[in-house]
């Protein structure tokens, strides 16, 4: 992954996890990302998909992971669209 773009998420632990974005889109106003925890390009991990839950006055952007099925599925549609060029195997 060249030009690899990374985001550090912090549990409610404090636990901190890295994670590679894999792409952006905006839908009706909001902001998503696709994320990985694979630590390479030969390496098999998770996907997420998480929206932008940020306000102008938070200084650190605000991510939560999408967990409604329906938008989950819809938004993965979108994803797989979009990441169709890359080498990547999304499954759901």
């Amino acid at each position: 992954m060249e030009d690899e773009k990374m985001i550090t998420l912090e549990t409610d632990d404090g636990e901190r996890i890295d994670l590679s974005i894999l792409e952006e889109t905006r839908i009706n106003g909001m902001n998503y990302i696709l994320v990985t925890d694979a630590a390479g390009d030969d390496e098999d991990g998770q996907c997420y998909i998480l929206k932008d839950r940020s306000k102008k006055e938070d200084a650190d952007a605000v991510y939560e992971f999408v967990d409604d099925e329906d938008e989950l599925d819809y938004l993965f549609k979108i994803f797989s669209e979009l990441v169709a060029d890359l080498d990547l195997d999304l499954e759901k």
